[in-house]
């Protein structure tokens, strides 16, 4: 069977993957088609800032204008929620790349060299895994200045340990097989064994886990914007929209769901952007992984 016929087969195998593929596919047309769907106004020098219809704190409704309302500020919640999703993609694909680039390096050079080489990452890996992530990163927001820049460098800084774990030991499963001896033995450099023989079978637990944790990331990002620390006001972030909201949640006596739109718009994007994710790595742990593959 050959490789796109199995990946289908295995979708066919999960209808909730296909259910996760399609609504991050619908997210991917949201961000791509941003421009058609909430286009800036004109004269705007910022797409990512959120119009505004004056300055009053209390939420508007829905109207032929603002169809999902307005939030505190009187910042318009569909456009912020339009444009959030690219915001959402830029922060959830470049950390996990990241990430995974530093985990696939460290961990491969801790995994095959051992020695100092891994004593020294392992240790160093420990040290930032001592730490709650939210707290670390919340603690590297604050020292480098409350941006989106730096909620992800941040998010990076905290989640580099576990991928550098987890890619040495599923190279230390592997770098004793017959097939790796082989290349040494005619002659393989080290560089070359790692890439072309070890990593294509040892990298599929951590490209699951990777797409898993886009998800967590999102989610991530989102509490610290929700704390005042990921990008500057009016900029078209989703856990910037929940916090306008804060104040919100529940609305005056005798009408507690009153500006309900605040709250729950921008928080069922979150949660359908993490559900999508969360399906997906479901789908991939299915079809890159060689047990339930047999199954």
């Amino acid at each position: 069977m050959s490789g796109f016929k199995y990946f289908l087969y295995q979708l066919r195998r999960n209808p909730l993957s296909i259910a996760g593929f399609v609504i991050l596919l619908v997210f991917v047309f949201v961000a791509i088609l941003a421009p058609v769907i909430a286009p800036p106004p004109e004269g705007h020098k910022n797409i990512y800032q959120i119009p505004r219809d004056g300055y009053s704190p209390t939420p508007q409704p829905p109207s032929e204008e603002h169809p999902f309302g307005t939030t505190q500020g009187q910042y318009d919640i569909y456009y912020g929620v339009i444009w959030g999703t690219r915001s959402a993609f830029q922060v959830g694909l470049i950390v996990i790349l990241s990430v995974l680039l530093v985990g696939i390096i460290l961990g491969s050079i801790a995994g095959y060299f051992g020695g100092i080489a891994d004593e020294i990452i392992m240790r160093l890996t420990d040290i930032f895994l001592a730490f709650p992530p939210l707290i670390l990163a919340m603690a590297i927001t604050v020292a480098l200045g409350p941006s989106l820049n730096s909620v992800m460098v941040a998010l990076i800084i905290v989640s580099w340990p576990a991928y550098a774990r987890l890619v040495r030991g599923d190279i230390l499963a592997v770098r004793e097989e017959d097939y790796v001896q082989a290349t040494r033995g005619v002659g393989s450099s080290h560089l070359r064994t790692i890439v072309l023989h070890i990593l294509p079978n040892s990298i599929y637990p951590t490209l699951i886990m990777a797409s898993l944790d886009i998800g967590a990331v999102v989610l991530s990002a989102a509490a610290l914007s929700f704390l005042g620390l990921g990008a500057p006001e009016g900029y078209a972030d989703w856990g910037q929209m929940i916090q306008f909201a804060r104040n919100w949640i529940v609305g005056p006596s005798g009408n507690p769901f009153a500006y309900w739109y605040a709250v729950a718009i921008p928080g069922f994007f979150i949660l359908f952007f993490v559900l999508g994710w969360n399906l997906l790595g479901d789908a991939f742990r299915d079809i890159l992984d060689p047990r339930l593959g047999k199954s």
